[in-house]
């Protein structure tokens, strides 16, 4: 009986941790997407066009880039911090924008709720990952990606349903409110404990050192930098080549096929499934399997997809098909990347982490700004190609750079 309490023990925690996060990750990711099906609604509310709100989601998203800072600082402070301020962030965010009256508030409220985004999504993967042992750390964050499936198959609906109740602005109280009360949450949770951790008594040295000295030290990752480094570029190329994809695929679709705004809203749910299966098999696989080989596979499937998807281009039903398989595999090789990035370089695990966010959103801004065009002057043929191409860099990069972590 004294045996079996550690175990227990140790259950229980992996339940709270997982559960804590997911239930943060949603109200987070309900955010996020919210902007996507209510757009013109928002943009109604705020006296601004849809064009005009487009932008604003955009520089929301440019925040990402300051996520390295906020690693940095959660490796010198501590995890749980730059989580609730992350969190408390997004919340005053969220309120400002549903509070206002025109477009010049809610562009702060939108700056400031990208910050708390870029805060709080890779510090949670790192704190989670310095709470989990490797060997169970792809169930863990695969786990955790379940969140974006769910909230694109039931979190949207739920929104959607309180607009049509209460108007456009309740959404934005809620999730503020949501966001406020895992703030709270997450300072009853428990400190990482990570051995690797660099000690405070550094600080006083590190303020001698110059700026641009500063600026060196910090993209030092150490021995094993070549291999970080390198799995940094498989998830920026991982996801270029995703998201050329998913940016033109409503264009496409509608344009070749004639689907409406419902139809395309049932090919959302679809591949909203598809990641979810996505998702679910890396928390049962690729812990088991190895998170490296998982990327692989998930990788080499999404490039045969790439390129076949010119040859599935004959009908509409095949065509969404081969965009979900496609869609779904990178999903996989996405998720799994995330654990195989977590020990990579365990003593600055949140710089790692949030200078690939930083990176990989720098791609994704890239594929959002050319795919259309390509669409637009060359057809899905040449999207797909140039997908294939990115995804074959980072295919390369992950079999030629980066090393698996020992459990």
């Amino acid at each position: 009986m004294a045996q079996s309490a550690p175990v227990s023990e140790r259950e229980l925690s992996f339940a709270r941790l997982i559960s804590t996060s997911i239930t943060a990750r949603i109200i987070v990711d309900t955010g996020v997407q919210l902007f996507n099906p209510f757009l013109p609604l928002i943009a109604a509310g705020l006296g601004t066009s849809v064009v005009v709100m487009g932008r604003l989601v955009s520089l929301r998203s440019a925040m990402g880039l300051f996520s390295p800072v906020f690693g940095a600082a959660a490796d010198r402070y501590g995890y749980r911090i730059v989580l609730r301020i992350g969190l408390l962030l997004s919340a005053a965010g969220m309120l400002a924008v549903g509070v206002s009256a025109s477009i010049w508030p809610a562009a702060i409220g939108m700056v400031v709720a990208g910050l708390g985004m870029a805060a709080f999504v890779p510090t949670l993967h790192a704190y989670l990952s310095a709470r989990l042992p490797y060997s169970r750390r792809g169930r863990g964050l695969g786990m955790l990606e379940y969140s974006w499936a769910l909230t694109g198959i039931f979190g949207l609906y739920l929104m959607g349903q309180l607009i049509s109740a209460a108007g456009w602005r309740a959404p934005f109280f809620v999730l503020s409110a949501g966001l406020l009360i895992m703030a709270v949450v997450f300072g009853a949770l428990p400190a990482a404990r990570d051995p690797g951790s660099r000690p405070h008594t550094d600080r006083a040295a590190a303020s001698s050192v110059s700026l641009s000295a500063r600026a060196l030290n910090f993209l030092r990752l150490g021995d094993n930098a070549l291999s970080a480094y390198a799995a940094i570029g498989v998830s920026s190329f991982t996801h270029f080549a995703a998201v050329q994809l998913m940016i033109v695929y409503g264009a496409w679709f509608s344009a070749e096929y004639g689907l409406t705004a419902t139809q395309l809203g049932t090919v959302a749910l679809i591949f909203g499934v598809f990641d979810l299966i996505a998702s679910v098999s890396v928390s049962l696989f690729s812990d088991r399997i190895g998170k490296r080989r998982s990327v692989f596979i998930g990788s080499v499937g999404a490039l045969a997809g790439y390129l076949l998807l010119p040859w599935l281009n004959t009908g509409a039903t095949i065509a969404i098909l081969g965009v979900a398989v496609t869609r779904g595999l990178f999903e996989f090789s996405i998720v799994s990347c995330i654990p195989l990035l977590s020990e990579q370089v365990p003593t600055q695990r949140a710089k790692v982490m949030t200078l690939s966010s930083a990176i990989s959103l720098g791609a994704v801004t890239l594929a959002n700004f050319i795919a259309p065009a390509l669409y637009a002057g060359y057809g899905i043929a040449v999207v797909a190609f140039t997908s294939a191409v990115a995804a074959a860099a980072g295919l390369a990069l992950l079999l030629l750079f980066v090393r698996e972590p020992e459990s």
